[in-house]
């Protein structure tokens, strides 16, 4: 079965802003994200892609235009199973300010309980990504044969959930995972079981550096900003 890559989106607007983007219109890459989108062929250059798939959300539009300009033989496929989470009343509202919402609490400590208000579960979330993927796996594998590499560019939450499902994690436990703008990560499939073989890796280590601001002991719900 084929080789996934899922990109998260570069970093945004709403992510410099400390908001809650969710499927808010008009959130744009800003000028770093724009960096990370330009330097995003450089790094894939050794992949044989056979298809790419994305979000229908203008961030990760964005974040594949390049990739996209550097191999015209390629188009993207628009998929909504893999945007983001419905946030529903939460969109568009500050961080900060859902931190203190007993719902978060929820969210971060017991997700599979989580449903926003307005909005979607973090189950259905992960169930309609997770069929997305496979079944893109076998149109892949129809298409291209069981050794294809193919990319997908989502979001934060989808993306975690998607590796959560991958090792066989709980949802409860996805909150432990960490994906920051315009990571890769890669997932092999394989008859019997996935194989996680490269997470959230930007080849960048300044987020590992001790910096100002919340002890992290909390997962940024949507993904986070990344490195300052």
């Amino acid at each position: 079965m084929p080789t996934l890559i899922l990109v998260r989106h570069g970093r945004s607007t709403a992510n410099t802003e400390g908001l809650l983007a969710g499927w808010t219109p008009g959130v744009a890459l800003d000028e770093r994200g724009a960096a990370q989108a330009a330097a995003l062929p450089g790094r894939l250059a050794g992949l044989p892609l056979s298809e790419i798939v994305t979000s229908p959300l203008q961030r990760c539009q964005e974040t594949l235009r390049p990739l996209l300009d550097a191999r015209p033989e390629l188009r993207a496929h628009t998929d909504e199973r893999i945007g983001e989470c419905h946030y529903g009343d939460w969109s568009g509202r500050k961080l900060a300010e859902l931190r203190d919402e007993p719902l978060m609490e929820v969210v971060q400590a017991h997700p599979s309980a989580a449903a926003f208000p307005g909005g979607e579960s973090m189950r259905a979330m992960q169930t309609r990504a997770a069929e997305a993927v496979r079944e893109w796996n076998a149109r892949v594998e129809r298409d291209h044969g069981p050794d294809a590499v193919y990319l997908m560019c989502s979001h934060g939450d989808i993306i975690k959930s998607l590796v959560a499902e991958a090792l066989g994690l709980h949802l409860d436990l996805f909150q432990r995972i960490s994906v920051e703008p315009c990571s890769v990560t890669a997932i092999r499939y394989t008859r019997l079981r996935p194989f996680l073989v490269r997470l959230g890796d930007t080849g960048d280590f300044a987020s590992l550096a001790p910096h100002e601001g919340p002890s992290g002991d909390q997962a940024p719900v949507g993904g986070g900003a990344g490195a300052p």
